[in-house]
C-alpha cells in the first residue's frame, strides 16, 4: 500500500520537536507501507531524502514559531500550492494522509483528492479554526465564516479522520456526524525514555545536584502560558523550598520569558536552548516531575501535548495548570497534580508534599510509566495507526468493486 503524507513541520529524532509524524511514517514503513513524505523547510532548495525506508521531500517554505498570524498564513498557504504539486508524481498512492495543524494541509488533500483521485485520511491535532479564534487571533468575520467552511469541507470529503484526543473527537463529530473518527493520541516511546537514576555527570551538565528538578521543555509560545511557571519559581523561591526549575525550548515568547526571569532575579529557573531528541532524554533523567503548560482557555484542554507523553515514558511525575482530559487523567492515575495557572502563590503547596516524601514521589512516577506502556506506547499505537489506514484502504477497494 502507498502511502502519501503531508506534514508541513515534519521533523525527524535528529532534529527534535514534536515527531510524531515521524513515529507514524515510521511504523508504516516498518509494516511493508511505501511511504513518501511530503513537508517543508528553511532552506533554499526542494531537497530528497532517505528517511529509514521513508521518503521525504522537503520544500523550501519558511516558517518560524516567531512568525505573526498573517506570515504564518501565508507559509501555510505557499505549502498547500507546492505540495499539491509534488503529489502530483505520485499519483498512484493508494492513500493520502494529511496531519493537521494547519488545516491548509486538508486543502491540499482535498486538491490532491480532486486533481489526482487520491482520497485522504485527516489528522486533527488542534481544533482550527476554534483555537485560533479562542484566542483571539482570528478575528475578521469573513476569515472566520470562511475558515469554518474549509473546515467542514475537509471533514466532509475525508475518508475518515484520526483525532488526537476524545475532545477532539467529539468536536469533529457534532460538526460532521456519521463521519468515521478514530483516536489515535501522541505516542510515548518507551523504549527510547525510560526510568532511570539520575547521572550525576548530567546534573553537573545542568547544575541541578541535589535539587528537586521541575521542568517544561517544548515550545515557548503565547499559548503555552509560560509566565506561570516563572511565577510559579517565584513562589517556590519566596518558600525557600529546595526546587529547581528548567525551560528548554524556543519560541515567540522566548525573549520576553528571559527578560521576566532578570526581572525577577530567579536564581532557581534556568533558561536552556532548544534540545534534540537526545538532549531531551538527557534533561529528563535529571528532572523530577514535569510541568506541561497552557493557558486557561477552554479551547486548549482538547489538546494532546507531547511533552505529557514523554514525561510519562520517562517515569516523571506530571504537573499540569490546565483542565480538560490531561487533569482528569493524571489524577485518576495518581501520577500528576494540578496546579491553579490563575494563582501561582499555590504551588508550593502542591508540590511540597512530592519534594519531601520521595516514596510519595516515586509511587507517582511508578504509576506515571506503567500508563505509558499500557496505554500509549509507541508501538502499541503505531499498529493501531496500520490498521486504521488498512481499514480505510479497504473502504477504497470496496467502493471500487462496487461501481
Amino acid at each position: 500500500m502507498k502511502t502519501l503524507i503531508l506534514h508541513q513541520h515534519f521533523k525527524t529524532p535528529g532534529t527534535g520537536g514534536a515527531i510524531r509524524s515521524y513515529y507514524l511514517a515510521k511504523a508504516l514503513a516498518d509494516n511493508g507501507f511505501e511511504v513518501v513524505v511530503i513537508t517543508a523547510h528553511n532552506q533554499l532548495n526542494h531537497l530528497v531524502a532517505d528517511l529509514e525506508g521513508i521518503k521525504v521531500h522537503y520544500l523550501p517554505i519558511p516558517y518560524d514559531n516567531r512568525f505573526g498570524f498573517y506570515q504564518r498564513i501565508w507559509s501555510f498557504l505557499k505549502f498547500t500550492w507546492n505540495a499539491v504539486n509534488v503529489a502530483g508524481k505520485y499519483r498512484d498512492a493508494d492513500l493520502c494522509y494529511a496531519i493537521s495543524t494547519p488545516l491548509t494541509t486538508g486543502m491540499a488533500a482535498q486538491i490532491i483528492r480532486w486533481r489526482y483521485g487520491v482520497p485522504y485520511v485527516f489528522e486533527v491535532g488542534d481544533l482550527w479554526p476554534d483555537a485560533p479564534i479562542g484566542l483571539g487571533l482570528l478575528k475578521n468575520k469573513i476569515l472566520t465564516s470562511l475558515s469554518y467552511w474549509i473546515e467542514k469541507e475537509i471533514y466532509s470529503k475525508a475518508l475518515s479522520i484520526v483525532a488526537l484526543s476524545a475532545p477532539i473527537r467529539d468536536a469533529i463529530a457534532a460538526k460532521v456526524p456519521g463521519k468515521t473518527i478514530d483516536v489515535i493520541p501522541n505516542m510515548a516511546d518507551t523504549e527510547f525514555y525510560i526510568p532511570e537514576e539520575k547521572s550525576e555527570k548530567l546534573e553537573e551538565r545542568f547544575d541541578v545536584r541535589g535539587k528537586f528538578v521541575i521542568s517544561y521543555i517544548g515550545a515557548l509560545g503565547m499559548a503555552n502560558g509560560l509566565h506561570h511557571f516563572i511565577g510559579c519559581a517565584d513562589a517556590a523561591r519566596k518558600e525557600n523550598l529546595p526546587l529547581h526549575f528548567v525551560l528548554a525550548g524556543d519560541g515567540a515568547m522566548a525573549d520576553e520569558l528571559r527578560k521576566r526571569v532578570r526581572e525577577l532575579e530567579l536564581s532557581n529557573l534556568t533558561i536552556h536552548p532548544f534540545l534534540n531528541r537526545d538532549g531531551v532524554r538527557d534533561l529528563l533523567n535529571v528532572t523530577d516531575a514535569c510541568f506541561v503548560s497552557f493557558l486557561p482557555a477552554k479551547i486548549l484542554e482538547t489538546g494532546s501535548p507531547n511533552k505529557y507523553f514523554d514525561a510519562l515514558a520517562a517515569g516523571k511525575l506530571v504537573i499540569t495548570n490546565f483542565k480538560g482530559w490531561v487533569k482528569d487523567e493524571v489524577e485518576h492515575e495518581e501520577c500528576g497534580v494540578y496546579v491553579d495557572a490563575l494563582d501561582s502563590s499555590t504551588f508550593p503547596k502542591v508540590i511540597r508534599p512530592f519534594a519531601e516524601d520521595r516514596q510519595r514521589w516515586k509511587a507517582y512516577s511508578e504509576n506515571a510509566r506503567r500508563l505509558a506502556e499500557r496505554k500509549y506506547s509507541r508501538r502499541q499505537l503505531g499498529l493501531r495507526f496500520c490498521d486504521v489506514l488498512s481499514n480505510s484502504s479497504g473502504q477504497v477497494a470496496s467502493r471500487l468493486s462496487y461501481v
